[in-house]
Formats: structure tokens, sequence, C-alpha cells
């Protein structure tokens, strides 16, 4: 059996990385109410005045180092805003998508690559979303059929992906695509590659999906019809592209459990709140067990996925191995997350349904982090398999 990879966690350090993080974030959510963010997700409308303040208060620069322009930090910063955030009722997927799809950019990309797509996301002139899941692939990443094909100096797109979430909102994805067909490569992880694309190039068609997470931004389908790549749009080498791809994945299931956390810890603040209040038999019904222990259990399991989460992103920052603990982390988040919601519904009653006690508005978006970005059975697999030492199942 193996141990999950760790890094040393210096705790007096990053909870103060985390504090001041959180600081600057409360100049930001304070500006902006629930009621605001609930309007943008009704009407599917990109909270732009929240972004442009992000990117005033330098939030939006966090990971990319002075030198170029950021603020500094890295995934302990990043993950404390995206929790800062969420715990406010501010869902803002598009803080996610940009901060991990810049990740592969950063650490893989020539200084003219980062010039051009990275730095124009510092002030939130310009954002960035992720496309890897395609239609008959699903989870099976490796499957995928989206092709890059050389053409003189560049390369020719052709495929399609799924749910990729904010593609309109977003003026660049972050694609992958094989160089190499499935069939072509000894092994299935070889033959992988990310490109850079505008969301308004020629041969790119968006698609809506009918689904209603509870987020602003809306999920897509995208179609790559012969899109005219340059060759400086290509991360890295070609071909090469998955420990790339997995920087950004292990970064993103962080941030999802920042999110998972935040948006838990704002239906149990909810939940109390209304707890202490509410009393039809002349007492009020957070002191009854059967409402309390529920709303405890709940807070236990987001605290104890909030502390694995920040030890995967020192890890991260520290350039260790984060995978298994981000993936716990991820696990732990969204299934917490679920609960505190739960709890809540349960705790308000009949209300917990009526969308103006703003908790069953909650539910979709925590209910999705079990089945997005990955799903949990899915993790449950690799620690399985990779922390444990079973055998793979499929």
């Amino acid at each position: 059996m193996s141990a999950a990879s760790e890094t040393a966690l210096d705790q007096g350090s990053v909870a103060q990385r985390m504090s001041d993080i959180r600081e600057a974030a409360r100049g930001v959510s304070e500006g902006f109410s629930r009621q605001y963010m609930r309007e943008c997700i009704d009407n599917h409308r990109f909270p732009q005045e929240a972004w442009d303040a992000l990117g005033d208060y330098g939030l939006l620069g966090i990971t990319i180092p002075e030198a170029l322009g950021g603020v500094g930090g890295g995934q302990v910063e990043l993950v404390a805003l995206m929790e800062a955030l969420s715990e406010t009722g501010m869902v803002l997927p598009m803080l996610l998508l940009t901060g991990f799809a810049r990740v592969p950019i950063l650490r893989n990309g020539t200084p003219d690559q980062i010039d051009r797509f990275v730095k124009p996301t510092i002030s939130g002139a310009e954002k960035l979303c992720f496309a890897i899941t395609e239609p008959d692939a699903g989870t099976n990443s490796f499957a995928m059929t989206s092709l890059a094909t050389q053409a003189g100096d560049g390369y020719r797109l052709t495929g399609r992906k799924v749910f990729i979430s904010g593609a309109a909102d977003a003026d660049r994805m972050l694609v992958v695509a094989r160089t190499q067909k499935a069939s072509e490569v000894e092994r299935r992880t070889e033959g992988m590659s990310l490109f850079v694309v505008d969301t308004d190039a020629p041969g790119v068609e968006l698609q809506p999906l009918n689904i209603d997470v509870g987020w602003p931004e809306r999920q897509y389908l995208v179609f790559f019809d012969d899109v005219e790549l340059d060759a400086d749009r290509l991360i890295g080498q070609p071909g090469q592209g998955l420990a790339a791809m997995f920087e950004a994945l292990n970064s993103e299931r962080l941030l999802v459990t920042a999110m998972s956390v935040g948006l838990g810890n704002y239906a149990l603040k909810k939940a109390v709140a209304y707890a202490n209040e509410r009393k039809p038999f002349g007492k009020p019904i957070g002191s009854y067990q059967a409402v309390q222990h529920r709303l405890a259990e709940a807070k236990a399991e987001l605290e104890a996925a909030r502390l694995m989460m920040i030890q995967a992103a020192a890890t991260f920052d520290a350039g260790g191995k984060a995978g298994d603990h981000a993936n716990m982390a991820k696990l732990l988040g969204s299934r917490a997350a679920v609960k505190a919601v739960e709890a809540a519904l349960q705790t308000h009653g009949g209300y917990g349904f009526d969308k103006d006690y703003d908790v069953i508005t909650l539910w979709p978006s925590a209910r999705l982090m079990e089945v997005a970005p990955v799903n949990n059975e899915m993790l449950l697999n690799y620690i399985g398999e990779h922390v444990l030492g079973l055998p793979k199942s499929y």
C-alpha cells in the first residue's frame, strides 16, 4: 500500500496566506449581494461587475508571478479566494476555469505565449475556459477523437467537446486534442496535446445545453470544424500534453473543493440562523438534537475536506505530487457540500423549497460537484488503484 504524497505544512504561514486573501476577498463580496448573484444566475448573465472588481483588487492576478504583472501566491491563495467568495453565495465558476486553465500555460508555455494568453487574464480583460470532455468518450478522456492534424506550419482542429462551462463568456479555451489517433500510439496516454483556441475563431460553433446548475455560466456543446491554428497555439510539445493536462486537473479539483466547502458553509450559515429563530414549540429548533446533529456532522465533514484541500494546495505549490490529496479533497468536499445543503433543507422544512429562502437554489450546484469535473466513483477508483495499490477495475 502506497502512502499519499505529502509535503510538510507550515500551518502558521499557510493560515496567514489564506487570511490575507480572505480579507481582500471581503472587499469584493461586500459590494455584491446574493440578490445580485441570483439575478445573474437566473438570467444566465455573466457577473461582469463582480469580475471587474476582482480585477481592480488584483485578485485575478493570484498565482501569476509579480514579474509578469500578477500578485504572486499559489494554489493556497487561489483556493482561499474561491472558498471566501463561495461562502458568501458568490458563485464564480469562471474564476475556477481561468485559474486552472492558466496552469499548463504558465508551466509549459513560452514567454510569448504567457504574454499573449495569460497576462490579459490578470486584469480580467480576458477569460479562459477548458475543453476536454467529449460526447462519446465521457470520463475516458484517453478515448477522445478530437484531432489536430498538421497543416503547413500549423494545425487544423476537428472534433467535438461537451459540458464546456462558460464557453460563450470566455475569450479563449484551452483544448485537449489528439495529434495522433488513439489507434496510432503504443500507449493510450501518448499523442495528446494542448492548444489555445479563440472561442470566436472561424470553425468554432457553440451550442448551449439545456442545463441549469445554479451558475451564471451556461454549459455548451462545442464543435470544431477545421479550425486553423498557428503553431504558437500549441502549448508544450506535440503529443506530450498529458502531464500538463493533469497539472491543470489537480488545480481544478482543488478549486472545486473550495467552491464546495464555501457553498456548504453558506448553506449551514443560513440553516443555523433559521434554526435559532424558528420556535414552533416555544424553543428554537436548533436546540433539538435531531436538527443540531445533522448540521454538526455536515460542519465536521466540511472542515475535514477543507484541511485535505489545504494540504493538497500546499503540496501543489511546493512542486510535490498533489494528485492523491487533490482527488481525496474533491471527493470529501463534494459529499460534504451536498450533506450541508440537505441539512439546511431539512432544517427549513417546507420553506427550504421556496426559492426566496435561497436554499434549494444551492442544491444543483452542490450536487453537480459529485458528478463533475470528474465523478466521485472515478475518484474512488483512483484512490483504490494509486493509493491502496488495488488492481484496476476498468
